[in-house]
Parts: structure tokens; sequence; C-alpha cells
């Protein structure tokens, strides 16, 4: 009991002045005084914007093939007699070479047999000639006579009626006029069948002329030329052999124009094609109006082949259109031509455009100008750009081009702007940026353009 009452009279009274005089210092004091806390800058990488003209372009690979071939196809049969001595594989001919000639003995005898008979049918036109001179001539005096012999039976029949010859004497002058009547109506069939001879000898000789030009135009088949200027890909024949209709001699390769079917995808092609012309955005997957389109606008070509570190150019032009598109890889051929395939080829420097070489076709627009950031740049439709004051601003863009690693903007920013490159989290409109001008990758981008 005696300690509870210490705790009550003594401990209590003592803790309620100390809350008591703690209230009192905490109330009557002044507040701490507060240091304002200073704003942080951000670290980020800037670039400054210029204007460049960039050129859209689009590239794909293939393999170079010959504009033109040719297949010597054996027109006629018969046994070689003469082979190019240059007719090797890989050799080049010019044009009007002989290839393969074939012996010409029988078309020869062809030729000369069908002379004979045109000689030997016309021959036999002027026997008719002279075998109508000459019935029309026994026709004259076959009528003469029958008109005699008509004139003898009038009186013949003109004394039987007086009584003065007898009935056999009157027959007998009958049967001589029917006999001569006879010999005149001969005559006068041989005359009318003289035309249709004259008619079918005259269609022989049509017949035997036409067998004449088969002849002579087999005989000039012997020979097998050249049309234009290719090199040999493969030759299958030599002196002495027989060959037969149809035959392959030999297969050449023009090497005046070549040709490249260069695999591009349908998204690359479309993007050519609004860049180069807007109105295109409701362009169709379809390649016959694809190549309409690219022929109709003006689109350069260029084809590539990389040699270690040289890269040799031919221009090229925008042919035609693949008439399928890859159903593995989405892609679609486009054929560029090259005219000057073999022109200006220099041993060891500049190789020709031969068959077989893999090599990069490269299709290019019109220049366009434009405002060129980093393609990494461009988020959600949106651009940073650190101000004058150097805070954190938003500028939505619409990219009129996206090519490779950059983004040609024509409206929205303007030459001199600093974009952010970097991507600073979270990225709030109006905070404070530390920048750092990137004049390397400014640099690039100039640079890619320009490709």
């Amino acid at each position: 009991m005696k300690n509870g009452f210490k705790l009550f009279l003594i401990t209590i009274p003592l803790a309620a002045i100390g809350a008591g005089i703690l209230a009192y210092i905490v109330n009557t004091s002044p507040p701490p005084a507060q240091k304002p806390v200073d704003e942080r800058a951000i670290a980020v990488r800037a670039v400054t914007v210029q204007t460049q003209t960039v050129s859209p372009n689009v590239s794909g690979f293939g393999l170079v093939t010959p504009a033109r071939t040719f297949e010597a196809v054996m027109q006629v049969g018969g046994t070689v007699e003469y082979v190019n001595p240059d007719l090797q594989k890989g050799a080049i001919l010019p044009a009007g070479a002989v290839l393969v000639r074939v012996s010409p003995l029988d078309f020869n005898l062809a030729i000369a047999q069908a002379h004979a008979n045109i000689r030997a049918t016309k021959a036999r036109l002027a026997e008719l000639a002279v075998s109508e001179a000459n019935q029309t001539s026994a026709l004259a005096i076959e009528r003469q006579a029958l008109a005699l012999k008509a004139n003898d039976l009038e009186r013949t029949e003109a004394l039987f009626a007086g009584g003065t010859v007898s009935q056999s004497s009157l027959d007998a002058k009958r049967a001589a006029h029917l006999a001569q009547s006879q010999k005149v109506l001969a005559i006068e069939s041989s005359l009318a069948l003289l035309p249709t001879q004259r008619a079918v000898q005259m269609e022989q000789v049509t017949v035997y002329e036409a067998s004449l030009k088969t002849a002579e135009l087999n005989l000039a088949r012997t020979e097998l030329t050249l049309p234009f200027a290719a090199r040999v890909s493969a030759a299958t024949v030599e002196t002495g052999q027989f060959v037969r209709v149809g035959q392959t001699a030999a297969m050449l390769d023009g090497i005046d124009a070549a040709e490249v079917t260069a695999q591009i995808s349908i998204g690359e092609i479309r993007r050519l094609l609004q860049s180069t012309h807007p109105d295109t955005a409701k362009f169709t997957a379809d390649p016959t109006l694809m190549g309409e389109v690219l022929r109709s606008l003006d689109i350069s070509s260029d084809v590539r082949l990389s040699l270690g570190q040289e890269v040799v150019h031919w221009p090229a032009t925008m042919d035609r259109m693949s008439d399928t598109i890859d159903q593995k890889t989405g892609t679609l051929g486009v054929i560029v031509r090259v005219d000057t395939a073999y022109s200006g080829a220099e041993p060891g420097a500049r190789p020709p455009l031969t068959k077989g070489m893999f090599v990069e076709v490269r299709l290019s627009g019109a220049p366009i100008s434009g405002i060129i950031i980093p393609r990494s740049a461009l988020r959600d439709g949106q651009v940073l750009v650190a101000d004058d004051d150097n805070r954190l601003t938003l500028v939505a863009v619409q990219p009129y081009l996206i090519q490779n690693g950059i983004a040609v903007i024509t409206r929205g920013l303007a030459p001199g702007q600093r974009v952010v490159v970097s991507h600073p989290s979270p990225a709030m409109a109006g905070m404070l940026l530390d920048v750092v001008e990137d004049t390397d990758l400014m640099a690039r981008l100039l640079a890619e353009g320009q490709k």
C-alpha cells in the first residue's frame, strides 16, 4: 500500500508536469527551417536536325540471265560436214557466224529432180499445144469430108426415090456418112479434153515448183547461222555426226543485254510507290497493276555487284514485273534490263555482267526534301524535342518516308530543333534535360540519306 501511495502522490504529478512543459515548448517554439530541393536534369542525347534530300529506294537480289538466247535446232537431217571451230562452251561468236553445216548433196539432188520434173511437165504442155493444132487441122479436113459424104448421101436418096439405085447402094452411102460423122466426133472429143489435160499439167508444174522451193529452202537450212552476237553455253554436235530434224546442235546466250529478276517484298514496293506518288495509297498487290504504275513513274534502276572492297555498277531500266508472287517469301519479281552487259568490261578490273551472277538491284524514286531523324526517335507518332530552355516537349509528327534507319519528316519539325534520340524513362513534358549533342549520329544520318 505504501508503494502505490507513493506512485499516486509523486510519480503521476511529475509525469503530468513534464508533459505540460513539453506541450508548451512545442507550441511556442518556431518551426524548423526547410531547405528547398534542387531540380535534377536528366542526361539525354540529341541531334540538331537538318533538311536533307532523300531518294526513296528499295533493293532486292537475283541472278543474271541473258535477255536473249538462241537454240540452234536442226531443221533438216543429214550428216554434219562442218562445225565452227569456235563453237565451244564460253566462246563468243559474232552475228552471222556459221555454226553448223549439213552435207547438201541430198538437197542438191532434190533440186535437180524438181527441175527435171518441171521441164518434163512443160514439155508435155508443149506437146498438148502441138496436138491441139494438129487435131484442129484434122477436124477441119474431116468436117469437109463429112460435108461431101452428106452431099453424096442426098444424091443417092434422090436417085433411090426415082428408082434408079438399089437399097443396098443407099445403105452403103448412109454407112459411109455415119463413119465420117464418128471421125469428126472423135476429134472434137479429143479437142474438148485438151483444156483439162493442160490444166492438169499446169497444176503439176505448180506442184513441182513448190517441191523445188522446198528443196531450195531445205538446202538453205543445211547451214545454221547466228542471228546476233552470243556466247556459247553448250555444243552437242561434231563433224561426221548424223543429226535428225529437231535435234539441238548448240545453245548460245546473247551478250547485247542482260536481265535480272530481283525479289522485292510487296511492302517495300508499296512504300516506294507511295513515297514517289502519294495517290497510289489505294494500290493493290496486283502484278499487272504494279508494272503499269512503275513504268509510269520516274523510277531509276541500278544493278550492283560486290567484289570485296569494290562495288561495280550497271545502269538498268525497269522492264516488267514477274507474273506471280512467291508464296514462300511473299516477294514479287521485278525484272530489270541492262543494255550494257558487256560494254566497258576490262579484264581484271571490270567483269562483264554474265549469266549466273548474284547481284543487287536497287530501284530509286524521285528525291524528297525533308527533316531526317533516326527511325528509333519515333515513339507512337511522336518525337521528343528539347526546347531552348532544355525542357522536354512532345511533338506529334507523321513521317513521309521511313527507309532503313531514317525517317523523313515534312511537317511538324523545323531545321535547328534538337530531337532527343535517347529515351528517358519516364518521359514527361516539361522535365529538365541535360542535352548532349550527338554529332556522329547526325553525320551518319546525313550519309545514309544520300545513299
